[in-house]
């Protein structure tokens, strides 16, 4: 069976709905940058998604192909996540997404060093015909975290934050915000397939 991360590594994937302290390791993955509202319709939010997925996929079914990635397992690509901040902000103002800053990804199994991420996005170019120049392999620690499990609309993640910025000062911790320390999304459910009122979003913030 493929492995999946969501199943093998329940802690990092199904937070429950109060908030927990987490210590998240180090990890590898594919990433776009971009800004702007990520609801409209050519946003570049959205044409991170199709680049990430074009990319993460050609190493999946590389091994129906005749290239030999070294230490290569099958895997259910994981889910979508996204890293979110605004310009001189701590938190995130939800009435104001033009002011959005994101970083889309996809987490890849340890076997994806940046030899197989060069060849995966030369591939994925060729066969797709589509430019994947702002597709990078990033590595992020983010260290001790507190996380929560979000039903419901992304509209409504303000309730869910406070509660998890509660939990933080009750716990004598405070946000962690840097460069590389965001406001954290996993996206468990598909939209297109789910009713809004229904999906599930893991948010996790950095703390200290």
């Amino acid at each position: 069976m493929p492995y999946d991360f969501k199943k093998e590594q329940r802690s990092l994937y199904h937070p429950g709905k109060r908030p927990a302290l987490i210590d998240v390791p180090t990890m590898n993955y594919i990433a776009v940058r971009g800004q702007g509202d990520p609801n409209q319709p050519d946003s570049e939010y959205k044409r991170s998604i199709q680049d990430l997925y074009s990319v993460a996929y050609t190493i999946k079914m590389s091994k129906k192909g005749s290239h030999h990635i070294p230490g290569y397992f099958d895997f259910v690509v994981p889910p979508l996540e996204g890293f979110w901040w605004q310009d001189g902000d701590q938190g995130i103002d939800f009435t104001r997404k033009d002011r959005f800053h994101f970083v889309s990804c996809i987490r890849m199994p340890d076997f994806v060093d940046r030899a197989t991420f060069n060849w995966a996005v030369q591939t994925a170019s060729t066969k797709k015909q589509l430019d994947l120049t702002n597709v990078e392999f990033l590595t992020l620690d983010e260290g001790r975290c507190a996380q929560i499990m979000h039903v419901g609309t992304y509209d409504e993640e303000p309730a869910t934050i406070a509660k998890l910025t509660d939990f933080v000062t009750q716990n004598d911790l405070q946000p962690d915000y840097s460069a590389t320390r965001r406001h954290h999304e996993i996206y468990l459910s598909d939209p297109r397939r789910t009713k809004p009122e229904n999906c599930k979003t893991v948010i996790r913030i950095p703390v200290r």
